[in-house]
C-alpha cells in the first residue's frame, strides 16, 4: 500500500498530509511557515504528521509540494534583482503589459538584434554592448532575463545571449522562448523578468525541503505542482520557477475536486496572503487561455483560470479618512499578526503595546513592528537600505524606532519588496483571536493592538472604536464583504458577455447590492449566487459561513478544508504539454519554427510530422523526467487557412502535444 506525503507551503503556515492510496487521509497537521528558513517549518509539518499517523519516514513513497512562494511574491511585489537583456525592441515597447512596472527600477539594456517574423535575422547581435552591461552588472543582480524579437521563430539571438551571461557572469539566465512558444515580445519579456526574480527563492526552497526530507529519512522522490495542477520534477521547478505560480491555488483545486466530488462549483481559497476563486465545470477548472494573472502581472504561463485578490487571513489593515464614518479596507499586501509576533518576543511587543496604550494621542506607528529576515542576499542595495538593516539587526522593533524620518519609507518599502525585511501590524486573524473565534496565538497582544488602531479619529472627530471587541468585529465584517466581492467578480467574468460591464463594476452595482440584502420598497429586489460554493483554507470555518449568508449562497466546508492544498499537491498527475508553429513564408516553402532554429520542408504534411514528432519526443522525455508511469500521449492540430481567388491557402498550424501519468511511486 502507497503512503503518500503532500506538503503545502503558505504565507503564515506549513500542511502536511499523509493520503493512503489516493484514497484516504491519514493524518494531517500545520506548523507555522519560516520565512528566514521554510524547510523549518516544511520539517515540522511533516514531523508532526508521521507522529499523529504512527508512521515511519521511510514508508512514503512519493512527496510533493505545493507553494504560495511565488504567488505571494508577485502579489507582494517581492523578488530578487535582475536585469534584463531587451533584443531587437523599442525603448518604448517596455511600457507594453506592465514590463516597466515589473523591473521596479532595475537595470535593463534594450539590444541591437532580433528576428523577423519568418524567423531571418533582422539586424545583427550587438555582442560588444551587451558585454559592457554584463560587465557593469554581473554583480548588482541576481540574475539575467532575456527576450529577443520573434524568438519563438528563431532563438538564435537569445541562445547566445544565454551563452554569454553564463560566460560571463556568474548568475542564473531566464530565456523567454522556453517558458512560452507564442508570439507577443513584451509579455514574454514581462514572464522572463518574473522567472529570473523568482529562481534564487524558489531553488532555496526546493533544495531546503529536499535537505529536510532526506535529515527525516523521506528518500522518495520530491514533485511539485505547477500552476495548472500537474505535477513536475524538483529539477524542473528549480529551472521554470514561474510556473509554479498559482502552485498552491491549483493544488486546492485539485484537492477540492478529491474531497468533494463537485461537478459544478465555485472554489475559494483563504490563505495568509491572497484568496484565490476558480470555477468548476464538468469537475474541472479551465485552463486560462490569456496565461495566468497574479496581482497586476499577465504572465504566458499555463495556469489554472482563476482570480486571485490580495486578500486573506494576515492582510494588512488600512483605515479610510474619507466622510464623517470613516472606516477600513484589507490588502492587498501581507503582515505579521500582532498575536503570532507576540509568540516570538512577548516581552518587546507586550512593553511597546503598553507604552502606546498610555499616551494620549495615536501615533502613526502604533502597533506596527519590524525585523529583518536572515539569511537573504544583499546585491543591489543603497546606503539607506543598507543603514536600515544595519539599525535592524537580528532583532524585533517598534516600527517607529526604526524610521528616523519620512525618507527612510521607500528604503524600507524597498527591503519589504526585496523580501529581507518583515513588517506586523494589526490583520483579521488579530480580530479572529480577539473575537475568541481562533486560540492559536496570543489574543492579549492582538487586543491590545485593535485598541490601538480603533483610537483613530473619524472626520466626525469621534474615535473609529472605543472597544477592540467592536473593532475586531469591523475587520471581520470588511473581511466578508471584500471576500463577497472577490466571488461576485468572478462570477461576472465567467458570465461575460452575458453582462455589458467590468467585473468590478458589475460586483459593486447598488442594483445588485440591494439585491443581495433582499431589497423590499416599491421594488422588490433579490439576488443571490446560482452555484455552490467550496470554502478553502485554514480560516475559511471562521470567516465562510457568513460569507454564505450575504451572497445566499450554498457553502461547503469539507472536513479536510485546511489543508487542501497540501491534498491536492499528491493526488493529481503529471502533465506536460508542448506547442510548436509551422509558417508558410512563400508559396511551396513550409518553415517548421524549432529550438535548434528553422527547418524548411517543400510540403505541408512534412513540415507538420517534423514538429510533431520533435515535440511528441520532448513531451514524452519531460514527462518521464518528471516521473511519470503509463503515460497517454495525445495531439491537437490548429490548422488555420484563408480562401484565395476559389482556393484554400496554408496560413498557419499550432500543433500541441500534451503527455500526461501518474507520478511512479518509490518501492522498498
Amino acid at each position: 500500500m502507497a503512503l503518500l506525503l503532500g506538503v503545502d507551503t503558505g504565507g503564515t503556515y506549513t500542511d502536511a498530509v499523509l493520503i493512503r492510496d489516493e484514497k484516504v487521509v491519514v493524518a494531517s497537521a500545520k506548523a507555522l511557515t519560516t520565512r528566514n528558513d521554510l524547510a523549518i517549518g516544511i520539517g515540522n509539518a511533516v514531523r508532526a504528521v508521521l507522529a499523529e499517523a504512527g508512521a515511519e519516514a521511510g514508508e512514503v513513497s512519493l512527496a510533493s509540494l505545493s507553494t504560495t512562494l511565488a504567488t505571494n511574491a508577485l502579489v507582494e511585489g517581492q523578488g530578487g534583482r535582475v536585469a534584463l537583456i531587451y533584443v531587437g525592441f523599442k525603448e518604448r515597447d517596455l511600457q507594453a503589459h506592465g514590463l516597466a512596472d515589473a523591473l521596479k527600477g532595475d537595470p535593463y539594456l534594450v539590444l541591437a538584434g532580433g528576428h523577423n517574423h519568418a524567423g531571418g535575422e533582422a539586424v545583427p547581435l550587438d555582442e560588444g554592448a551587451l558585454t559592457a552591461f554584463l560587465d557593469a552588472h554581473k554583480d548588482d543582480v541576481s540574475g539575467f532575463a532575456v527576450a529577443s524579437q520573434f524568438a519563438t521563430r528563431n532563438p538564435a539571438h537569445e541562445l547566445r545571449v544565454a551563452a554569454m551571461v553564463a560566460q560571463l557572469t556568474s548568475r542564473p539566465v531566464s530565456s523567454s522562448h522556453q517558458l512560452s512558444a507564442k508570439l507577443n515580445g513584451p509579455k514574454r519579456a514581462l514572464t522572463a523578468v518574473l522567472n529570473a526574480r523568482l529562481i534564487g527563492m524558489i531553488d532555496r526552497l526546493i533544495g531546503r525541503a529536499e535537505d529536510v526530507l532526506v535529515e527525516i529519512g523521506v528518500t522518495a522522490p520530491l514533485m511539485v505542482v505547477r500552476g495548472d495542477g500537474a505535477l513536475i520534477s524538483s529539477a524542473q521547478a528549480r529551472e521554470r520557477p514561474i510556473e509554479t505560480i498559482l502552485s498552491g491555488p491549483a493544488a486546492s483545486i485539485v484537492g477540492a475536486c478529491w474531497m468533494t466530488g463537485a461537478d459544478f462549483a465555485l472554489v475559494s481559497d483563504i490563505g495568509g496572503t491572497t484568496t484565490d476563486v476558480a470555477l468548476l465545470r464538468g469537475g474541472r477548472p479551465a485552463i486560462d487561455p490569456a496565461g495566468a494573472q497574479v496581482g497586476p502581472y499577465r504572465t504566458m504561463v499555463e495556469a489554472v483560470a482563476m482570480r486571485t485578490t490580495g486578500l486573506g487571513g494576515d492582510s494588512e489593515l488600512h483605515f479610510l479618512t474619507e466622510g464623517l464614518q470613516g472606516g477600513v479596507t484589507l490588502g492587498p499586501k501581507r503582515l505579521l499578526p500582532v498575536a503570532l509576533i507576540a509568540i516570538d518576543d512577548p516581552q518587546i511587543v507586550h512593553a511597546t503595546l503598553d507604552a502606546q496604550l498610555r499616551t494620549t494621542t495615536p501615533g502613526e506607528f502604533d502597533g506596527r513592528f519590524v525585523r529583518a529576515v536572515a539569511g537573504q542576499t544583499l546585491e543591489g542595495l543603497g546606503p539607506r537600505e543598507e543603514t536600515l538593516l544595519y539599525r535592524m539587526g537580528d532583532g524585533l522593533h517598534p516600527l517607529g524606532d526604526i524610521l528616523r524620518s519620512r525618507i527612510e519609507t521607500g528604503a524600507l518599502k524597498r527591503l519589504v519588496e526585496r523580501g529581507l525585511v518583515q513588517l506586523a501590524g494589526v490583520t483579521p486573524s488579530d480580530a479572529s483571536h480577539a473575537l475568541g473565534r481562533v486560540d492559536a496565538w496570543d489574543a492579549d497582544a492582538a487586543r491590545k493592538a485593535l485598541r490601538l488602531f480603533g483610537r483613530r479619529r473619524t472626520g466626525a472627530g469621534e474615535m473609529l472604536a472605543p472597544d477592540p471587541d467592536v473593532m475586531a468585529q469591523m475587520i471581520v465584517d470588511q473581511l466578508t464583504r471584500q471576500t463577497a466581492l472577490a466571488l461576485l467578480e468572478t462570477v461576472f467574468a465567467e458570465e461575460d458577455p452575458a453582462f455589458d460591464g467590468a467585473p468590478d463594476v458589475l460586483a459593486r452595482h447598488v442594483l445588485l447590492q440591494r439585491g443581495l440584502k433582499g431589497h423590499r420598497g416599491l421594488l422588490r429586489i433579490d439576488a443571490a449566487l446560482n452555484v455552490p460554493v467550496i470554502g478553502l483554507g485554514a480560516s475559511a470555518p471562521a470567516y465562510y459561513p457568513a460569507v454564505g449568508v450575504a451572497l445566499g449562497a450554498n457553502m461547503i466546508l469539507p472536513e479536510h478544508a485546511g489543508v487542501a492544498n497540501a491534498i491536492g499537491a499528491v493526488v493529481g498527475r503529471v502533465t506536460m504539454r508542448e506547442s510548436g508553429t509551422v509558417t508558410s513564408p512563400s508559396e511551396g516553402k513550409f518553415r517548421v519554427h524549432l529550438d535548434s532554429g528553422p527547418q524548411d520542408f517543400g510540403d505541408q504534411q512534412s513540415a507538420l510530422s517534423r514538429l510533431e514528432e520533435v515535440l511528441r519526443h520532448k513531451a514524452l522525455s519531460d514527462a518521464q523526467l518528471a516521473g511519470a508511469a503509463d503515460i497517454q500521449v495525445s495531439v491537437n492540430h490548429d490548422i488555420r487557412t484563408a480562401g484565395v481567388e476559389g482556393r484554400e491557402v496554408f496560413i498557419e498550424a499550432i500543433i500541441t502535444v500534451e503527455a500526461t501519468g501518474r507520478p511512479r511511486v518509490a518501492s522498498g
